[in-house]
């Protein structure tokens, strides 16, 4: 890459790691403590299920950050409606939700795929949006040094439909604006329109 940066995004090790038994134990113990016997035929397998589920979403995986020289284009690049889910880090209950993501390139450009790969990267962590909205943001500024970045995330979270003040429907949208994207007031407005999919 242009900037020297390893080409592999690896992720960050989180403490000592992902101890499943440990999570098994955890799940079958709070499912006692909620009043469910957990030598029913019905919920014996549901704690390593569980430790199993959890210890996928919240584990990303590595790839690498393909990039290709800009052979001159100097416009704004937007992918829109990325697919993600991630987990809550105050209730343990997933939001889900689309990414959008434009960046103005420079003397790189990355492979499409590798903008889904980068929100999946950050996703499967335990999160708020607002703090992985500029992960994903900063991440593609370290990578690629473009012109400018946005990202804007709109998602439902569960902690706020299921339980609380229970409102289904309810959308949280989130952006992190770098470079010429939150300078340049045409260029933010042509991103954001892109991003609404206006004609």
């Amino acid at each position: 890459m242009s900037n020297g940066l390893p080409r592999v995004l690896r992720a960050a090790p989180a403490g000592p790691g992902i101890d499943i038994a440990a999570a098994e134990d955890a799940t079958r113990r709070l499912l006692q403590a909620l009043g469910y016997d957990t030598s029913d035929e019905v919920l014996d397998q549901t704690p390593r299920r569980v430790a199993a589920a959890y210890a996928q979403m919240l584990t990303p995986v590595d790839f690498e950050f393909t990039t290709f020289p800009n052979e001159g284009y100097d416009e704004l690049i937007v992918a829109r409606s990325i697919q993600f889910h991630s987990l809550c880090m105050h209730h343990l209950l997933p939001f889900v939700g689309v990414a959008h993501i434009g960046y103005i390139p420079d003397g790189r450009i990355v492979g499409l795929s590798k903008l889904a790969r980068v929100v999946e990267h950050f996703a499967r962590d335990l999160q708020v949006q607002e703090r992985l909205t500029e992960q994903i943001a900063s991440c593609l500024q370290e990578k690629l040094t473009p012109n400018g970045v946005g990202v804007v995330m709109e998602a439902e979270h569960m902690c706020m439909t299921l339980r609380g003040v229970q409102k289904p429907g309810t959308t949280t949208v989130t952006s992190s604006l770098h470079g010429a994207i939150r300078n340049d007031p045409r260029t933010r407005q042509e991103f954001l329109a892109l991003v609404r999919g206006d004609k």
